[in-house]
């Protein structure tokens, strides 16, 4: 297991210390650290949340609008299929292309958004895929789809993960869920508003000599093109660098991620870092659930439209009837987003909404072909579970990493695991299905989201095991080997419920000391620093328990942090 290895849910991790500065109250003047800490949060949510939300819903439009060009103007023989001279299987292989370039330019995309800085690099790929977008409405055969896609492919890759792994250099383990999933649900608001573009484009069917399947891919690519230019220039990079802070902000900025054992954000990668993830088998355990939440993620984005036509809805009002299963999505992965960082549990959350997932495909597969309502109904449930499930997801792999370079490489390894399991998503919705509601690809989507809620509980207990500790007085944990490496004394500390406790730890042994249960007072011990006011105990841990006022008493019970001599 690495150094920096994470606890489960509520006890999310432990961390090397050694590199956190002894920051107290009065070295802020005398000012509450925790409401610095707020404003300075408030102040990054206001520069790159939106910006990134908005980055990810162009990337997103641009992915999925062949969905919406496949249906638009079947009728009249408008089509994309029936104007290029694709059949179905054609169309799934160019939609395959895609996801493989996907998979292999994840990793060195990712490499490269640390080589470079985040804004030079995002806003070529974002002037890259839209350019290619457009293009798409200029293909007049499968061999200009295909390779087109390849190409949107590539260039979409590192977007995603990207952009996870940007968040690390600006917030702390718990802060990130949140912000992963306001960027992440940007997707389900691009699937609604995708299909109402489509709706709308779909009445300019000939206008200029275009049929409007062309004009749908020119008009969603061009935002993208321009949208590049304002994030070459306006997407902070690091908070050492941001002009738009005061040197008492970067000091802060950078000072709460060392606090948690980041290693710093414009650091490169080192090699042992990267064997470190390359080689911890507990990483590959998240990887195989990623792979399972993937297809239905790949499916519902690519087939909403087809699935939704299958539903007694006709062209153009299929188009828009894609709208609300996505919209009731977007609500739903905020929603669950914030709860699992409320209450500091992701592994369950991303346990139950994927099983209400499963629910919904399951119930829409076994339904009657002709009961479309009922069936519409399941499919709004299925796309809420089916993406609400993922941020948690995110967010729990991210902050069982210590260093911010290798939480890139997982990520990236993250995501490109996933990509087989998307690859499965273009094959189980057969277009000779439609009449029987698409039975295969709803059986497979709801056993891959029990596969997921099996691995997410089987994750959370082997979590537990690592982070066992006693309730009380003094315990000793012997011979925990994997945690510990090198020569050196390291100090860890595992963040339980709403207590922080550390660890010093020797070569082959680690011993947990826990406070007694006697409120301990502030100490000028010149090997304790802690932080005893009610309003930085309220703070640092009003999302970490379901009661507050015990948090707080705990808060007393067990300091924030406290420096064990050898």
């Amino acid at each position: 297991m690495m150094s920096g290895e994470k606890e489960l849910d509520h006890a999310e991790s432990v961390q090397d210390l050694e590199a956190a500065p002894q920051v107290t109250q009065e070295s802020y003047a005398g000012i509450d650290l925790s409401i610095r800490e707020k404003a300075l949060v408030w102040k990054q949510d206001l520069r790159i949340v939106p910006l990134c939300a908005g980055i990810y819903l162009l990337c997103y439009l641009d992915r999925s609008n062949i969905g919406n060009a496949k249906i638009l103007n079947q009728d009249t023989g408008n089509d994309l299929l029936s104007e290029t001279h694709m059949t179905s299987y054609q169309y799934t292989v160019a939609l395959m292309v895609f996801l493989i370039a996907y998979a292999l330019f994840e990793v060195p995309s990712n490499y490269l958004l640390k080589k470079l800085k985040p804004s030079r690099w995002i806003g070529f790929l974002m002037l890259a895929w839209g350019a290619t977008t457009m293009g798409l409405g200029g293909s007049h055969n499968f061999s200009q789809v295909t390779g087109i896609r390849f190409l949107l492919g590539a260039t979409e890759a590192g977007l995603f993960p990207g952009l996870v792994y940007y968040l690390t250099f600006w917030y702390r383990n718990s802060e990130r869920s949140m912000r992963v999933a306001l960027i992440l649900a940007s997707a389900t608001l691009a699937g609604a508003f995708g299909g109402a573009i489509a709706y709308g484009v779909g009445h300019m069917n000939e206008v200029r000599g275009l049929s409007a399947w062309r004009w749908l891919f020119i008009i969603e690519g061009a935002p993208s093109c321009a949208s590049a230019f304002l994030v070459w220039f306006f997407l902070p990079d690091y908070p050492e660098s941001a002009s738009w802070l005061s040197p008492e902000e970067k000091a802060l900025a950078i000072h709460r991620l060392k606090e948690e054992g980041s290693h710093g954000a414009a650091k490169a990668m080192s090699w042992e870092e990267a064997k470190e993830i390359l080689t911890d088998w507990r990483l590959y355990a998240h990887y195989i659930v990623y792979f399972g939440i993937s297809t239905p993620f790949s499916s519902l984005s690519l087939f909403t439209p087809a699935i939704v036509s299958g539903l007694g809805y006709a062209d153009l009002r299929a188009q828009l009837m894609t709208v609300p299963p996505w919209a009731a999505a977007y609500v739903v992965t905020t929603v669950v987003a914030w709860s699992a960082d409320y209450f500091n549990s992701r592994g369950l959350h991303s346990a139950l909404f994927a099983f209400i997932g499963a629910m919904g495909f399951l119930a829409s597969a076994v339904l009657p072909a002709d009961a479309y309502l009922h069936r519409y109904g399941c499919l709004v449930v299925a796309a809420s579970g089916s993406f609400a499930c993922i941020p948690p997801l995110l967010g729990w792999l991210s902050a069982n990493i210590r260093s911010t370079a290798g939480t890139g490489l997982a990520i990236a390894l993250n995501v490109s695991f996933g990509a087989p399991g998307q690859i499965v998503g273009v094959w189980i919705y057969k277009s000779d299905e439609e009449k029987k509601g698409y039975p295969t690809g709803h059986l497979t989507n709801a056993a891959l989201l029990l596969m997921v809620t099996t691995g997410c509980i089987l994750l959370r207990l082997y979590y537990g095991w690592r982070n066992k500790w006693a309730k009380g007085g003094s315990v000793s944990l012997a011979r925990v080997n994997s945690c510990v490496e090198g020569n050196s004394t390291h100090q860890h500390r595992f963040f339980i419920s709403a207590a922080s406790i550390l660890l010093r730890s020797s070569p082959g042994e680690l011993e947990l000391r826990i406070n007694s249960s006697t409120p301990q007072q502030p100490t000028s011990h010149p090997s304790i620093s802690c932080f005893w006011t009610t309003r930085r105990a309220e703070n640092k841990y009003s999302s970490g328990s379901w009661d507050t006022t015990i948090r707080k008493s705990l808060c007393w019970v067990f300091p924030r942090r406290a420096l064990v001599k050898p």
